[in-house]
C-alpha cells in the first residue's frame, strides 16, 4: 500500500481521544503518519497528545489555536486544510474523534485509491454498539449513521473519506466558511470532479447521546442547511409533516381516523431505513425511535429556517469549554 497520512482535529476533546489513537495506532498496515490537529484545548487533550507523540514516531500533533470558532467561522475545516497542507504522503484519509476505527479500516478505505480506481472514497459509519445509548439507537440513522457494519452506503460523512491530495487542492480544501455540513460541501465539490467508491470501511461512531443532546445535534445540522441554503427538498418534506401531525391532531374533534393514518406514516418514517433490523430490539428502543422520528419535523424546520433568516452559526460544546 503506498503511504496513507490519517488526519484529524481536536478541540477539547479528552474522553476520546486516547481511543481514537488507540485504533488509529492498531492499523495494518499503518499509516505513514497520523497528523491531528489541536485547535486550542484546555482540558489536557494536547498534553496528552504530545506525551503521546514521544512513543509513536508516527504521531503528529499539531497546535494551531486559530482553529477555533474564536478566530474562524469554520474550525473544524480549518483544522483539517492544516493538517493535510502538513501531510507528507499524497493520500489522505479523514477521521473523526468521537470514532473508534477496525485495525483494516485504512487498507479498505484507501484501497480504490491505492489501486488508481478512484480519486475519492467513503466508508461511512455505524454505531458503535458496545456503549450505545437507547437515543444513539434511535436517532442514528436520521443523522445517516448505520446500525449494521454490512449495510449500503451512498451518504458521505468525514467520519470515514479518504482522496488524493491532488483532488483537495483541485477542490481548494474543505470550506473555512462554515461550522457544520463542511464534509457535505466538499463532497458536492468532489462529486463534480470525479466519481466516488464506496467501500465497507466504517468509521465505529460513539456519540453517547440523551434525548437532548440528540435533539441539539439535529438542530445544528438543520441551521447549517438553513445558513448553506442546501438540502431544500428535504426541509419541504420535513415542513409536510408538520403540517400533517397539526392538522391530524385538529380534526380529533370529529374523526380519529386522520390521525391513526399520520400515525401509520410516522411509524413508516421512523423504521424504514432499518425495519427488520429495528423490531429486534427491545421496547424502549423502539419507542425511542418513533419520539425521535416524531420531533424531527419540527427540529429541522424550525431551525432550517432558523438559519436561513440569521446566517449565525450556532456554538458548539467543545468551544465553549475553556
Amino acid at each position: 500500500m503506498p503511504p496513507v497520512s490519517i488526519i484529524s482535529t481536536i478541540l477539547n476533546e479528552a474522553k476520546d481521544i486516547p481511543r481514537l489513537v488507540e485504533s488509529l495506532l492498531r492499523q495494518d498496515p499503518p499509516a505513514a503518519e497520523i497528523i491531528i490537529v489541536d485547535g486550542g484545548s484546555t482540558d489536557g487533550s494536547w498534553e496528552w497528545l504530545r506525551d503521546e507523540a514521544t512513543a509513536h514516531p508516527t504521531l503528529r500533533p499539531i497546535r494551531d489555536e486559530t482553529c477555533s470558532l474564536k478566530f474562524t467561522p469554520g474550525p473544524v475545516s480549518k483544522g483539517r486544510n492544516v493538517a493535510i497542507e502538513a501531510a507528507s504522503s499524497e493520500l489522505i484519509a479523514c477521521a473523526d474523534a468521537g470514532c473508534t476505527y477496525a485495525p483494516d479500516w485504512l487498507a479498505r478505505l484507501t484501497e480504490p485509491l491505492a489501486k488508481g480506481e478512484a480519486e475519492y472514497a467513503l466508508g461511512g459509519s455505524c454505531l458503535a454498539m458496545e456503549d450505545a445509548t437507547v437515543w444513539d439507537w434511535a436517532s442514528a440513522p436520521f443523522f445517516g449513521v448505520k446500525l449494521d457494519v454490512n449495510a449500503t452506503n451512498k451518504s458521505c460523512t468525514a467520519r470515514s473519506m479518504a482522496f488524493t491530495k491532488a483532488l483537495w487542492r483541485r477542490i481548494g480544501g474543505f470550506p473555512e466558511t462554515v461550522l457544520l455540513s463542511e464534509d457535505t460541501l466538499f463532497d458536492l465539490d468532489a462529486r463534480r470532479l470525479t466519481k466516488p467508491a464506496f467501500v465497507k470501511a466504517r468509521a465505529m461512531y460513539h456519540p453517547q447521546n440523551s434525548f437532548i443532546s440528540a435533539c441539539k445535534q439535529m438542530m445544528r445540522y438543520a441551521m447549517g442547511d438553513g445558513i448553506l441554503g442546501v438540502r431544500s427538498p428535504r426541509l419541504m418534506r420535513n415542513a409536510a409533516r408538520c403540517v400533517a401531525q397539526f392538522a391530524a391532531l385538529t380534526a380529533v374533534k370529529w374523526s380519529w381516523t386522520p390521525l391513526e393514518l399520520v400515525l401509520a406514516l410516522e411509524i413508516y418514517f421512523a423504521f424504514r431505513l432499518d425495519w427488520l433490523f429495528q423490531w429486534t430490539q427491545k421496547l424502549d428502543v423502539l419507542a425511542a425511535r418513533l419520539v425521535f422520528s416524531i420531533v424531527v419535523p419540527w427540529i429541522v424546520t424550525a431551525n432550517h429556517i432558523r438559519g436561513a433568516l440569521t446566517k449565525k452559526n450556532p456554538t458548539n460544546a467543545q468551544n465553549s469549554q475553556g
